[in-house]
């Protein structure tokens, strides 16, 4: 394993090269599964198209080997669930990461490879627990970014909450924030992220908290958060 996590960053490079337009959507559960999957991949998939943007969907770990992710710019991981990658696949997707590819994790991809330290860098943090679907104010901490530059300084919207084990890194720059006055439940304290993103290994990762429910990816505000979060793990935007 040495020798295979040398070869890893071995690989990084100096600058960022052009990335494929392709993306792959990893769907696979080994726990819960979202009823709102097929949904959310037909919407990620629309919003890709819409820039011109291939996709490919799976829920087979085993393309999940350095030569075919070499053929995509970024990997999402949407409501995936439990320990869904072995060490070879999970080697593959830190090359990728290496090589300059981008992640984006939606909602479920934080109750995923909890024996992987790695990939909680990754993803920026591990699920905790939730409360019942409920709505509640969201503060846009960060304006600038493009998953969240269209939206009001509060965000009102219905989902599923998630707390985690941990705040994300120092260095992830935080784009929304749950107001836990505004929900009954939370299990974290006055600072709860729920969407975030940062530079990881030479590639991008961008996650966001939201995406349980059916109706999440029919919100048209949700759909832009979405779409500049991929297209920044691109570099598109």
């Amino acid at each position: 394993m040495v020798l295979l996590a040398a070869l890893v960053f071995a690989t990084t490079p100096q600058a960022q090269p052009a990335l494929p337009n392709r993306i792959l959507i990893m769907s696979r559960t080994l726990g819960y599964r979202h009823d709102s999957i097929p949904t959310g991949v037909a919407e990620v998939t629309a919003l890709a198209k819409a820039h011109g943007i291939e996709v490919e969907a799976t829920e087979d770990s085993t393309k999940f080997t350095h030569e075919n992710l070499k053929r995509f710019g970024a990997v999402v991981f949407l409501s995936t669930t439990g320990d869904i990658l072995d060490e070879a696949q999970q080697l593959a997707l830190r090359r990728f990461v290496g090589m300059g590819g981008g992640y984006m994790g939606i909602h479920a991809a934080a109750d995923t490879e909890y024996d992987w330290p790695w990939y909680r860098d990754l993803v920026g943090a591990w699920f905790l627990s939730h409360p019942a679907i409920q709505q509640a104010k969201i503060e846009v901490v960060d304006h600038e970014h493009p998953s969240t530059k269209h939206l009001p300084a509060v965000w009102t919207r219905t989902d599923e909450w998630y707390d985690f084990r941990a705040l994300p890194p120092a260095d992830a720059r935080i784009l929304l924030k749950l107001d836990n006055s505004s929900y009954q439940g939370s299990k974290m304290g006055d600072n709860h992220p729920t969407a975030w993103c940062r530079e990881v290994d030479g590639g991008r990762s961008f996650y966001t908290g939201g995406g349980h429910t059916k109706e999440s990816y029919a919100e048209p505000d949700f759909q832009k958060h979405l779409e500049g979060g991929l297209l920044w793990v691109l570099h598109k935007a």
